[in-house]
């Protein structure tokens, strides 16, 4: 499950504004998104990961993304900072 590296991961972002710091500070491993959140929102996050080359990965829905990252509500990105 592509989820599971999120879960695992020591380090991680949650939220878009987070998860946009992350990468464009160059600490960012891989960014995942949500497929139902809105487009506008991680239209900008996407093209930055395109620039510099990172890894993204696409997850069903906001739901299932909160879970990974441990939270109780949906979640339109995350990033891992630094693996387990």
């Amino acid at each position: 499950m592509p989820v599971d590296r999120l879960r695992a991961a020591r380090n991680k972002t949650v939220g878009t504004k987070q998860t946009r710091k992350a990468v464009a500070s160059g600490v960012a491993k891989v960014v995942f998104l949500a497929e139902d959140a809105d487009e506008r929102v991680l239209q900008d996050l996407l093209r930055t990961c395109h620039e510099r080359s990172i890894e993204v990965v696409q997850v069903e829905s906001m739901a299932e993304l909160g879970r990974a990252c441990g939270i109780e509500v949906g979640a339109a990105s995350a990033a891992v900072i630094e693996d387990s």
